[in-house]
């Protein structure tokens, strides 16, 4: 199976399992750019279950567009956890989406530290009136491959959230 069809069956499960659960989903994505959007938007019908997209690059769009004050970022930095749940929080508020994912990351080739090397990603995954579930995965690769893979682990994980 190409990385292509790969990521083809994985928005085509993503599709039927929020349409099972009658949910719609939002995502608000940094370092992925807007891959997780059109992934899940891939799926002919994806309208009935795809709500909204957030591209927030810079700390600045995460302010404005989803909330995150500017005391998160500077006590946790973009790349934290509390930024992906800050992330997620904010979608949901600026969406009528039933779920939302998040993701904030360093996909490279430049920007990674000691405390958070190239290939650090934080991801949040939420249900309205829910608190946001969060988790931090170091990949290993290129930008391409951080990214792909961050791709890939928001939706297997938005798939376990929703059971």
């Amino acid at each position: 199976m190409s990385d292509d069809d790969a990521l083809t069956g994985l928005s085509q499960r993503v599709g039927a399992a929020l349409k099972a659960a009658g949910m719609t989903l939002t995502t608000a994505e940094s370092c992925t750019g807007g891959w997780i959007a059109e992934v899940v938007t891939q799926t002919a019908g994806s309208s009935a279950w795809f709500e909204c997209g957030f591209v927030t690059s810079s700390n600045g769009a995460k302010m404005q567009s989803l909330g995150v004050s500017r005391k998160t970022l500077v006590k946790h930095g973009a790349v934290s956890e509390e930024t992906a749940a800050t992330m997620a929080l904010g979608a949901l508020a600026h969406s009528k989406a039933a779920i939302v994912l998040s993701v904030t990351g360093i996909a490279g080739p430049d920007g990674g530290t000691i405390d958070k090397p190239v290939g650090t990603v934080c991801f949040g995954w939420c249900r309205r009136d829910s608190r946001p579930l969060t988790t931090t995965i170091h990949f290993a690769g290129d930008r391409t491959g951080v990214r792909r893979q961050s791709v890939i682990f928001a939706l297997e994980g938005l798939l376990k959230h929703l059971g």
